[in-house]
């Protein structure tokens, strides 16, 4: 029988490997959960059903937890139901949910809630960046009028940030790729170019027209344009 005995040092690396596993998985599961809480992907209705704002999961559930907002249940566009926190707590996971575990179980994370106290429109500036650029020049470019393709296109700053230039709506136009070459490190004068005209802030809008589904939440397109 001196063949059918365990190598306890073998079976005692196998439990360790396998203590191993499980604590990598657990890690693994509490940095998803981190991610998953603090991504801004929980889109903000006013009262009115008006997109106003993007949160987190670890902000929505507060807000809901606390009666100040309720989770919206969406079963496509023709079914869309106010639920609050005792009840949304009590939801099962569909297949295409995120979802947080808790002391009690697995909680949904929901994709759209209503501030059910705030009945207003914020309004809001662009964030600065090339694509806010791009789309307050029209794709143009600023100093010749030409139409650009987004890949011919780049930022130009009008006073080199070499030359003290700085990164505002004032100094910062969509320019063709080989005019911005062109012009170099230099003022639009020195290269022989001329602005069409001045570029400035773009007017605030309605925080809806700001917001984009970067990440391509399904139940957003009931609520903001593309």
């Amino acid at each position: 029988m001196r063949g059918n005995r365990l190598d306890p040092a073998a079976d005692e690396s196998s439990t360790k490997n396998k203590h191993l596993t499980v604590k990598v998985a657990v890690a693994a599961c509490k940095r998803f959960m981190n991610d998953i809480l603090n991504k801004a992907m929980v889109l903000v209705l006013n009262r009115n059903w008006q997109a106003v704002n993007v949160r987190t999961p670890q902000e929505a559930f507060c807000m809901m937890a606390t009666n100040a907002a309720t989770g919206l249940e969406i079963e496509g566009e023709h079914h869309i139901r106010p639920v609050t926190w005792n009840e949304w707590i009590t939801l099962p996971i569909r297949p295409q949910d995120h979802a947080v575990q808790t002391v009690r179980g697995p909680i949904r994370v929901p994709t759209v809630i209503v501030a059910v106290n705030y009945a207003r429109v914020p309004k809001k500036r662009p964030k600065l960046c090339a694509r806010a650029i791009r789309m307050r020049d029209g794709n143009r470019c600023q100093y010749t009028g030409r139409v650009l393709r987004p890949h011919e296109g780049s930022l130009d700053h009008v006073v080199p940030r070499s030359r003290g230039g700085k990164n505002a709506w004032e100094n910062l136009v969509w320019a063709g790729k080989d005019v911005n070459a062109r012009k170099g490190n230099r003022l639009p004068h020195e290269a022989g170019l001329k602005l069409l005209s001045m570029p400035g802030a773009p007017k605030e809008l309605p925080a809806s027209a700001t917001i984009r589904n970067a990440h391509g939440i399904p139940e957003w397109k009931l609520f903001v344009s593309e």
